[in-house]
């Protein structure tokens, strides 16, 4: 699920309407856990880490602001919050009986490659001209995003690994619904000396979510978004809904410019990674219809064949 399912682009919206969004963002996954499903819950958090930033600059001179890799954390916790209140009620009210529950998860990442650590991934809200002219002026890294419109900007490391996977697997193999690497995790290396050590960086939620579907060997990686399916041609009068990929179609289509520069080249690559390896299927599909894309009534299924 991505952070938009919360609060959606471009709107600057009060909690009370994010638990609303939330609570409408979960119907498919009340479906899912209805049907027996195990669930591992994977979401995004870019508008509103990106409105943590904000704050974090409101209040300069007031109070220290915090790092990025801990408003990732902080994002997480309160958004886990969201999710597992709003399931536990729905829960209630349709007669299921499983416990809810959010890890703080931790993404080891690649510190190795300096490309990573460049300021490349756009965050938060869409900035006015006025807004990302102060932004860089006081060296705050702002550039376009997808559709050509200035974000705030911060370092995407390559996802490897998630430290606390095997909890989540003994969880969700128990039958608990796991709200985990929210906001694709705090990213974290391993420092010879002192261990784990943060990175203030943000990482891409798709690809963990297929990182830790594989982790758990899952069945399936259900990406939900605000669209039907992948579309060749996207944009195009000669767009077209995919039903099924292969890997090689998948690789094809990557390789072309059909999918264009918005969110769905990353799903599409988190989707066939997972395939690839070793995964039984991915899919693709609306927020509102992930039971029945798995059945394959909708979206896209991505398979080895």
């Amino acid at each position: 699920m991505g952070g938009n399912a919360l609060q959606p682009a471009g709107q600057r919206v009060t909690i009370a309407e994010q638990f609303r969004h939330t609570r409408e963002s979960l119907v498919a996954v009340v479906a899912l856990a209805r049907a027996g499903w195990h669930l591992a819950i994977v979401h995004g958090n870019g508008p509103q880490v990106g409105d943590a930033l904000a704050r974090n600059e409101q209040a300069l001179d007031r109070v220290e602001p915090l790092p990025l890799g801990l408003l990732v954390a902080s994002t997480a916790g309160w958004i886990g919050y969201m999710i597992q209140q709003s399931l536990q009620n729905a829960f209630e009210a349709a007669g299921i009986t499983r416990e809810v529950l959010t890890i703080i998860t931790q993404t080891v990442v690649d510190v190795t490659d300096p490309a990573g650590l460049a300021p490349v991934k756009p965050v938060g809200n869409v900035l006015t001209a006025d807004e990302a002219a102060a932004l860089t002026a006081r060296g705050v890294p702002v550039g376009p995003d997808g559709s050509g419109r200035p974000r705030r900007l911060a370092p995407s490391p390559r996802p490897v690994d998630l430290v606390e996977s095997a909890s989540v697997k003994r969880l969700v193999d128990e039958g608990h619904v796991v709200i985990a690497a929210g906001g694709g995790g705090t990213p974290v290396y391993r420092d010879r000396v002192l261990g784990w050590e943060g990175v203030d960086a943000v990482v891409d939620k798709d690809r963990v979510a297929a990182i830790l579907a594989h982790r758990l060997a899952a069945d399936a990686l259900l990406i939900l978004t605000d669209v039907d399916a992948v579309h060749a041609d996207w944009g195009k009068p000669s767009a077209r809904p995919l039903t099924t990929l292969s890997l090689d179609g998948a690789d094809q289509l990557l390789a072309g410019t059909g999918l264009g520069a918005g969110s769905m080249r990353p799903k599409v690559e988190a989707a066939t990674e997972f395939v690839r390896q070793g995964g039984a299927r991915a899919v693709i599909a609306h927020l509102a219809q992930g039971l029945e894309a798995l059945r394959g009534e909708t979206g896209t299924t991505i398979t080895r064949e």
